[in-house]
């Protein structure tokens, strides 16, 4: 896919905040309606907050109500894999460079996609488009 990114668990803990650490490299999940991308509007770009790669941008992000920003689909296309943790069969988004944990992708999103990728603010940072 991408270029990979590929660094020590310890320069990742160094670059990034321990929210960031827990949720890219340790696959976790922030806890709904807190973070800080879920109600931004502001057009731009949302990049990995890992390595940078560009994944989503505004124009297709959505208030669907679930407590994580949501995008009707990526800018490119993101590394997806099949994910049976906590009893349930989802289907897991990562950063295609950096092979971050950025969320789970849903089919109950939006036309034209009718895809719903429900994606951690701390998996994103946000360059505003001037």
């Amino acid at each position: 896919m991408g270029r990979r990114v590929e660094r020590s668990e310890e320069d990742w803990r160094r670059e990034l905040d321990a929210e960031q650490y827990r949720v890219l490299r340790g696959k976790g999940t922030e806890a709904p309606f807190t973070g800080k991308h879920y109600k931004t509007r502001d057009a731009g770009t949302y990049v990995c907050a890992g390595c940078g790669k560009e994944l989503f941008v505004s124009e297709d992000k959505f208030d669907s109500g679930c407590g994580w920003p949501s995008f009707s689909r990526p800018m490119d296309q993101v590394e997806e894999r099949r994910d049976l943790s906590h009893g349930m069969d989802r289907t897991e988004v990562l950063c295609p460079d950096c092979g971050g944990h950025l969320g789970h992708v849903f089919e109950d999103g939006p036309r034209p996609t009718g895809l719903r990728y429900c994606i951690n603010s701390a998996s994103l940072k946000f360059k505003k488009r001037e």
